[in-house]
């Protein structure tokens, strides 16, 4: 079995072509696109990356608010039954950290260089 170049490797080549090589040469449109193809390449090697933890975090803290059991799908699909159903308040503390948690584990892999969100103010 082939071990090198790594999945992570091979798309931080051609993310690193397309940046260093590629966008110079181009104009317009095929530059924009590059840019956006450059950009996806980044996503999908932290989602490699980071991803396996951001999405473990994300299932025990469904486990503890849920203090339910399945996969991540079936327990976000308790939560939102619980929320449904007012078996958890929409401000609840708990309900509000996992949220903001997970939007910045989210963020973090899909635009790292965002500014740090900040808490929604009543």
């Amino acid at each position: 079995m082939m071990d090198q170049p790594s999945i992570v490797e091979l798309v931080e080549a051609v993310r690193n072509f397309l940046e260093e090589r590629a966008l110079p040469e181009l104009k317009g449109h095929t530059k924009f696109h590059a840019r956006v193809a450059a950009n996806a390449l980044g996503i999908v090697a932290r989602e490699l990356t980071e991803g396996p933890a951001a999405f473990a975090r994300e299932a025990a803290r469904l486990r503890a608010l849920t203090l339910g059991d399945g996969t991540a799908a079936e327990l976000n699909r308790l939560l939102c039954g619980m929320i449904r159903d007012g078996r958890i308040a929409l401000d609840d503390p708990r309900l509000v950290a996992h949220l903001e948690a997970t939007a910045r584990d989210k963020i973090a892999i899909d635009q790292p260089g965002y500014a740090e969100p900040r808490t929604a103010q009543p």
